[in-house]
């Protein structure tokens, strides 16, 4: 049975070290440590600053939810704007940002995103190596 951590922030700035920290804290309950914590919270950090820095919905949240089954880690991450899909964009080099997208490419085994009835969501894929066995806590 998969494990699910689902976290949710307020749509600003502000909140999205307290994002990077609540991924890094459910990747760490589930003994998911070293390099691939450090790619999958960089990746959230990148989607999560996408969504609360493009999203043009006033007052809304930005859900953040991992899922872990078996050798895949799932990193989704939503919010409102259904219609604002994500563009995957090369900067050159003296650009200040646009490079979250091609980082999240680089570090995960796949990405893309989907449209649901109320939101979009971007996601991206990982996959556990044999040393970094994931344990998921049985009951609360």
């Amino acid at each position: 049975m998969p494990a699910t951590e689902t976290i949710r922030i307020p749509k600003h700035r502000r909140h999205v070290p307290i994002a990077r920290q609540q991924v890094r804290k459910a990747l760490a309950d589930w003994g998911i440590t070293d390099q691939l914590a450090d790619s999958v919270t960089l990746s959230a950090n990148e989607l999560v600053t996408n969504a609360v820095t493009h999203c043009r919905v006033s007052y809304a949240q930005v859900e953040i939810r991992l899922t872990l089954h078996g050798p895949e880690l799932v990193l989704e991450v939503a919010d409102p704007d259904r219609d604002g899909l994500p563009l995957l964009h090369h900067s050159d080099p003296d650009e200040e940002s646009g490079r979250g997208l091609s980082l999240v490419a680089a570090l995960s085994d796949s990405w893309g995103h989907h449209q649901e009835p109320y939101a979009k969501c971007v996601w991206a894929r990982f996959t556990l190596t044999e040393p970094e066995k994931a344990h998921v806590p049985t009951g609360p």
